[in-house]
This record gives C-alpha cells, structure tokens and sequence, in this order.
C-alpha cells in the first residue's frame, strides 16, 4: 500500500493505489496510472493540490491571527496621525530610544545615486560596464571571476567626494540629544559616520567602505585610507593582498554573502526597545531589511520619510500571517504616519516643529566648513605631493642629461689626435 497522499479541500485522506504501481508511474502501454480507486489527481497535479490545502489552511490561520490582532489593536500613542503628531510625541519625552532605518535616498541630495530611480538610479547607470545585469556588479561570484568593473564604480562612489546631507546631520543631532538608540542603514557611503555620527550608533546592514578585507587565504583586513591610496593614488585595475595575493574588498555585502556580524545581535536587541522608528528614504523591498519595520513592537509609532509610500502590507502575505507591513491608509492604522517628499526637506520639518531649526543649521554649516576645508588640505598636499614628484623627475632627467654629456667629454678625450693636429705639432 502506498503512503497517504496529504488532504482534499473536504479534508478527507487521499490513498494511494491497492496495488505496488508507482503514483503517478506508467504501464509498459504507456498509459497513465492512477494513484488511487477514486478520480483525485496525483503526481504534479495532486500535489498541486496538497500545497493548495496547505496554503488554505495557511490562509484560514493567518486571517485568524490578523482579525486577532486588530480585535486586540494597541491604543493610539500619538495624538495625531501626521509629522505634527510625531513631534509632540518626542517633545513629550516619550521617544527614548529612537530607531532610524535609512536607504539610499538619503544620500541623492549629497550627488550619490541612488539604486532604482529611472534614469538617475545606479541600475541604469551601470549599463555602461556591459554586465550582465545591473545586479552582476554587486554578486560575489562575478566579482570574483571579474573584478574591475566594480574598483571602476568605487572610485565614482568613494567616501570623501560627497558632503553629508541635512538628513545625516539631524540623525547626528538626535544622537547629540540622547534620543537615537540606533541607525540601521542600507548605505555604503559612510557619510553618517562623516557628519558625525559614532561608529557604536550605526548598524551597516550591507556593509561599508571603512574597512576592506583579504578575500584569499590570509583574511587581512586594511584600512579605508589604504584602499583609497590604491584606488586613486596608484591607480590599480584590481586591488590585491599584500600577503598572498588574494583580491581585496570593502566590506560591502555582495548578494550571495552574509550579513555582517553585528547585524542580527542588534536587531534582536535593539528593536524590541524601539519607541519611534523613522524610516527613510528606501523603498523598503530588499530583504531582510525591509522585515525590520515589522520587529519594532506593535504599540511603537512609525514615521516614513519618503518621496512615496513604501513598505505597505502586501493583502496576500497579511492573509498568511507573514507580516504586517506599513498601514497609512486603513481605518485601522493607529501609528503610522507618511511624510512625502525629500528626506532632507522631512529632517526640516520636524527640526522646525521640535524647535531645533537653528541647531540642525549650525551643524549642517559646521560640518561642511569642515569638509571644504579638509577636501582643500588635501588638495593642496595632492599638489605639493605632485609638485615634488616633478621637480624630482626634472632633477634626475637633469643628472641624466649631465651624465650623458660628461660621458661623450670623456669619450672625445680617448680618441687618436688629428691629422691636422699632428701636422702642427711636427
């Protein structure tokens, strides 16, 4: 007797045939054999139909556990379902532990693309490298059997050519304020980290440029600076181990690898705490960042700065229990609020409702006096350095020429007398 088959939608048990035939087999006439007595389809079909079941019953449960949960909605933390009522709620002192999660529209006002924009986005702007697709560039495997298209990229994308953006700033004055728990970002380009923000303060979820790693046999890792000085000073097609030859990366997360170390730690220590999460500037599609939103706990308002809504729940996947998502528009959203439009005119306007207009604008100048000033420094040692080079270059042609000259002096004075010479003296 063959094993049991799974459940039709009445719930009664399918069998498999009476006698050893194969389910789902043929007879040596090529006919078709059917797996039991009744007309239930097996093979492909019957387990199509099982997965159907399963799904239904996934589905009955999951409508279940959603109809539960609005039953048992938490009450309305913010007066308000709009940015106005997310500033009384942190001027009340009810945001402690502030959670802010960031893509890379944050960053388009700094110069820096960001990935799916038509157009303008990083995607459709790699179309230039002949890849095979627009993600090849960030895959582990082609990297590794094809590493310079992406040293080219990482010089248009280097940390230290983009000035930080009013959005990073405002994260760096609620660090200053005692209210960021933690910033949990998607982006590469360091410019948190530039406009001030501790490096304890940021979880990079796909890695960053500050620290680069041995891909070979020895795992050293290298600093920022030096990855740099290959990159732009020597002008290297692919950076390589000092050690054993083995190619280098930043420690950016390419698909295929895994999340950096203190990724999950944080997220199963930090969000439970979270009593604001502000979310911008990301489409909230990759995973599994865009399932942070989902891990705060459910009375913890949530704030999305954006130039369009994201995040929002998928009906299907509520249907399976598989997630909440954003809930903007519903009658029974009681904590999530959208704010349309840019990142840095959002981190503004909030700034301006809670009274820190004038801070956020002193750090905002502070910081990128600091950065003209640093980028001219450097500038200027770039050309002294360059300017040494040459006058050293000039120096050894000079001695070249000098020597050259010196030599065919002494040549001369080796040769036979002239003719007429020797006429003169007899």
């Amino acid at each position: 007797m063959a094993d049991e088959q799974g459940s039709t939608e009445e719930g009664k048990q399918v069998s498999g045939s009476d006698d050893d035939t194969p389910q789902g087999g043929s007879t040596e006439e090529g006919e078709q054999v059917s797996g039991s007595d009744d007309d239930t389809p097996q093979g492909a079909t019957g387990l199509l139909s099982a997965l159907l079941s399963q799904l239904n019953l996934q589905r009955s449960q999951g409508a279940a556990e959603t109809a539960e949960a609005v039953k048992e909605k938490p009450p309305q933390v913010l007066e308000t379902l709009d940015i106005e009522g997310v500033a009384k709620y942190i001027e009340d002192g009810k945001a402690k532990n502030i959670v802010i999660m960031t893509g890379a529209g944050i960053s388009t006002s700094a110069g820096i693309p960001d990935f799916r924009s038509p157009s303008s986005g990083l995607y459709d702007n790699l179309q230039k490298y002949n890849l095979p697709t627009p993600q090849s560039m960030f895959e582990i495997g082609f990297f590794m059997s094809n590493p310079e298209p992406f040293y080219t990229l990482a010089r248009e994308l280097y940390p230290g050519k983009f000035k930080p953006t009013p959005c990073h700033y405002f994260m760096q004055l609620l660090s200053k304020k005692g209210l960021l728990l933690r910033h949990f970002t998607q982006n590469i380009d360091t410019l948190d980290r530039m406009a001030g923000l501790p490096g304890h303060k940021i979880v990079e979820a796909h890695g960053s440029f500050h620290v680069s790693h041995c891909l070979g046999d020895c795992k050293r890792e290298y600093s920022e600076q030096w990855m740099k000085d290959k990159i732009f000073e020597e002008q290297v097609e692919v950076v390589r181990c000092e050690d054993c030859g083995g190619l280098v990366k930043p420690d950016i997360v390419f698909f295929g690898e895994a999340m950096p170390d203190d990724f999950h730690p944080r997220v199963k220590e930090d969000l439970p705490k979270c009593d604001l999460a502000i979310i911008m500037g990301t489409s909230l599609v990759v995973q599994p960042f865009a399932s942070l939103i989902d891990r705060v706990p459910r009375e913890c308002p949530r704030l999305l700065i954006n130039m369009e809504k994201s995040g929002q729940a998928d009906p299907f996947m509520q249907m399976l229990g598989l997630g909440r998502g954003m809930d903007f528009d519903s009658e029974d959203n009681y904590r999530d609020v959208a704010w349309i439009g840019t990142c840095d005119d959002g981190c503004f306007e909030l700034a301006k409702l809670l009274g820190w207009k004038d801070e956020l604008d002193t750090l905002i100048k502070n910081g990128h006096g600091e950065f003209d000033a640093k980028k001219q420094e450097a500038a200027q040692a770039s050309q002294t350095k360059d300017s040494t080079k040459e006058t050293q270059a000039e120096k050894q042609e000079a001695g070249s020429q000098g020597s050259s000259a010196g030599s065919e002096d002494n040549s001369d004075k080796g040769h036979p007398p002239d003719i007429e010479e020797t006429k003169k003296e007899e």
